[in-house]
């Protein structure tokens, strides 16, 4: 995690990064430098989905359940906050995060009505999926968009690393982060086929990270043998090849799902999908006055009918802008003042 400090009492806010995303990836320090600016104290938190968060952080090291990542980030934010405490006066505490980390910040809300660590005064909810696997599957649909299909991902990422390699020998410096992708692409803006393409191999990147990590983690014996054991030295390049063939969705039904159900028999694959999403926490989101949600129209990464369920949720506690994708128009001036406005007053609060 990391921390920016206000100089007297502050409120803090707990920032959840995306899918995969660490503490200090781009969106991240955006949000970050906002939130500073209009007075916070903010404390950014890496995704559960990333590797160092599986590894460290997770107790089932099989992320990807609302409920159980929930619990892990309430545990990590409990601790970084007695790390900190003795350093910063805090008047308030606050939650967001955005994608896949907005939807976890309202099952950490949930928990801490019951736990009570912080009270959270409010909560926002930026761009979350309503749906986990509806949305994984969506992200994974895209992998279509690479000029000859999936069967062309190979070449597509052979030509995508050749061009990295050319930024990389112009440049001073370039920071291997979850953010490379972009530093390719920024130069020779990609037309919306070509953008399409690139979201499905960054997150086929993801997708193959956090399936190897909880597969080597807890011996499922999706790709790595149950009996062996990897060391420094081992090359991962078959590992690498294997799993970036796979989608998410083979994550979820070949890993996630096996493993819960070996815990709780009887366990179905819908069953767990149904328990995986906003509609399992809908009464809740309903009557709590303390939690919003930003969203897109035209974010993609909602199936159909689930813009209409969060607004129908969230009513007044809802901010909707009619285009900006998924995060496209985070980042956006008015999108900011909006968030801030969220935390310092409330939407459609007298």
């Amino acid at each position: 995690f990391s921390i920016v400090r206000q100089r007297g009492e502050a409120p803090l806010i707990f920032n959840i990064a995306g899918t995969g995303a660490s503490y200090n990836s781009g969106l991240m320090q955006v949000m970050e430098r906002a939130f500073y600016q209009a007075g916070f104290h903010v404390i950014s938190l890496t995704s559960p989905t990333h590797p160092n968060f599986v590894t460290t952080a997770s107790q089932t090291q099989v992320p990807g359940l609302f409920a159980d990542d929930a619990r892990d980030l309430y545990r990590v934010m409990q601790r970084a906050y007695a790390k900190v405490a003795s350093s910063i006066s805090v008047s308030d505490f606050y939650l967001t995060g955005y994608s896949l980390g907005g939807a976890q910040a309202a099952f950490v809300t949930k928990l801490d009505e019951d736990v009570g660590a912080f009270r959270f005064k409010r909560t926002l909810m930026i761009n979350p999926p309503v749906n986990l696997y509806n949305s994984v599957r969506i992200f994974d649909k895209l992998i279509s968009a690479i000029p000859g299909g999936a069967e062309n991902f190979d070449a597509f990422l052979d030509s995508m690393l050749q061009q990295f390699a050319a930024i990389y020998r112009e440049e001073d410096f370039l920071q291997l982060s979850n953010d490379f992708l972009y530093d390719i692409f920024k130069k020779d803006q990609p037309d919306e086929a070509d953008l399409q393409a690139v979201i499905a191999v960054a997150f086929r990147f993801f997708a193959a990270n956090l399936l190897f990590t909880s597969d080597v983690l807890t011996h499922s014996g999706v790709v790595v043998r149950r009996d062996l054991k990897l060391s420094s030295t081992d090359s991962l390049t078959t590992y690498f090849k294997v799993t970036t063939r796979l989608e998410f969705a083979d994550y979820i039904e070949h890993l996630f799902y096996p493993y819960f159900k070996a815990r709780r028999p009887g366990l179905t694959l819908q069953e767990l999908i149904a328990e995986n999403s906003l509609t399992a926490i809908e009464d809740y989101l309903r009557k709590s006055e303390k939690i919003g949600v930003m969203t897109n129209e035209d974010d993609f990464i909602l199936a159909p009918g689930e813009f209409d369920f969060l607004t129908s949720v969230f009513s007044q506690r809802s901010k909707v802008y009619l285009i900006g994708g998924h995060l496209g128009n985070l980042p956006h001036r008015h999108n900011i003042s909006a968030m801030i406005a969220f935390f310092k007053e409330g939407w459609g609060e007298k």
